[in-house]
């Protein structure tokens, strides 16, 4: 008996509210994951840039919670950049915690050991340097948002706490994304929390959902432009398998087809219509006839 390979997936479990289930429709979930996709992809190449060791980005999940759920997810020490988004007055969130960041601006300045203490505000360089980081990453995710994001994006301030950091009202709902971060051999987590007034009614736009009174239309339509193999055929003729066999070319099978009668047009094993043998230039072609007229 053959060992059995250890399962890779991710067996984590996440908790679900039904007293609130998901407010986001299939289609929107879809379109978020590819945006955020996009940007996990872009933030990886601007870190590479940046802190100038081979990055990886990866976007694991996207969900809808209040800013108060979001805020208690996170560890009561970290960082967490607030992104003032056009003139509203809930802010992003990019978060990430701290001894991550500090070893970033510990390789952009050229250091090579590990950064010892973690749980610490930045300092006056250390926050600029962050800033820049931040300010490349909200580039690539205006560009991955696209029309979903079309109000100007930019760098607050930096908070330390996450119970005191005030982004937005408790009740305010967020499209957060949870982010995977590697960088060399090092792992990490990070998330983007954005208002969800300023989202959803651009995904409304981008990929509006239709009522379920619409499907029966709907798949009317999407059945009329499926292509479909049309054939116009003879009467069959039965042939026991031992004729097959001895079949040799030259051999003339005998096709019991009237010669006044129409062709069958047939769908599948459906007939839908007769034809006549007829031409169209030099290609060989049937012409659509009414079968009571060949009576």
């Amino acid at each position: 008996m053959s060992e059995t390979t250890p399962s890779t997936r991710d067996d984590t479990v996440y908790l679900y509210d039904f007293r609130r289930p998901t407010a986001l429709a299939r289609e929107h979930s879809r379109v978020l994951e590819l945006a955020f996709e996009t940007f996990a992809r872009q933030w990886g190449t601007q870190l590479t840039a940046n802190v100038r060791v081979f990055s990886q980005v990866e976007c694991d999940r996207v969900s809808v919670h209040t800013y108060d759920e979001y805020a208690a997810s996170l560890p009561s020490t970290t960082a967490m950049v607030l992104c003032q988004i056009g003139d509203i007055i809930p802010k992003g969130v990019i978060q990430f915690p701290t001894g991550a960041a500090l070893s970033w601006v510990n390789s952009m300045l050229g250091g090579t050991r590990e950064v010892g203490e973690t749980d610490r505000t930045f300092t006056p360089l250390e926050a600029a340097l962050v800033r820049k980081i931040m300010d490349d990453a909200i580039e690539d995710l205006r560009y991955s948002m696209g029309p979903l994001l079309p109000e100007s994006i930019t760098v607050d301030g930096i908070q330390y706490n996450s119970q005191f950091a005030q982004a937005a009202a408790t009740s305010e709902l967020m499209i957060v994304a949870a982010f995977s971060i590697r960088i060399g051999d090092v792992n990490t987590k990070a998330t983007l929390a954005l208002p969800a007034t300023v989202i959803l009614p651009k995904l409304g736009e981008a990929n509006p959902t239709l009522p379920a009174g619409d499907a029966p239309a709907l798949l009317t339509v999407q059945l009329a432009q499926t292509p479909v193999d049309v054939s116009a055929r003879f009467t069959p003729v039965p042939v026991r398998p031992g004729v097959i066999l001895r079949l040799q070319v030259g051999d003339v099978l005998p096709i019991p087809h009237p010669v006044h009668r129409p062709l069958d047009i047939a769908v599948g094993d459906h007939v839908v219509g007769a034809a006549a043998i007829g031409a169209s230039g030099s290609r060989l072609a049937v012409s659509v006839i009414n079968p009571e007229d060949q009576k």
